[in-house]
């Protein structure tokens, strides 16, 4: 699937950015996104975390807070052996799935940094921050932003 922007049944919070379908991830997993935020005219990288729980998603900067790290050990292994926390590769500092509050490691009581996301029209959409666009040929769609790919 193609990301693109949704424009439709957008939130108050202005654009929505889609990332992927509810499909793309299967409930109780996690997948990561590289893609490229803007901030005061700058692109920047943001790598993305979203699980998907059932219907809920949630949504993490991918960055330990123990020393900034990604948690992903291999690519979009995110999760603890029992699939249940975020666990960081590098240390193995264990993060709870919904508020991104570690609860074992090093980090001990820090945070996931959490990143706004809705469903719209059954895809993943990413709110509260402006991503990059690629501009394609004048014909073809907008598109906002680009996953790393594979899955879970």
């Amino acid at each position: 699937m193609e990301p693109s922007i949704a424009e439709e049944n957008v939130p108050e919070v202005g654009t929505a950015y889609v990332v992927c379908s509810m499909s793309d991830i299967p409930s109780q997993r996690a997948r990561g996104f590289e893609l490229m935020k803007v901030e005061d005219g700058v692109e920047k990288p943001f790598n993305l975390i979203v699980v998907r729980w059932g219907r809920q998603v949630f949504g993490y900067v991918n960055l330990c807070p123990h020393d900034g790290v990604k948690l992903d050990w291999e690519r979009n292994q995110f999760l603890d052996p029992n699939g249940i926390r975020l666990m960081c590769g590098k240390h193995g500092a264990l993060f709870e799935l919904g508020t991104g509050v570690c609860i074992d490691g090093p980090c001990k009581g820090r945070s996931l940094t959490p990143v706004a996301l809705s469903v719209i029209d059954n895809d993943i959409c990413v709110t509260g921050v402006t991503l990059a666009e690629e501009e394609e040929d004048e014909d073809d769609e907008i598109t906002s932003c680009s996953d790393e790919g594979g899955g879970v």
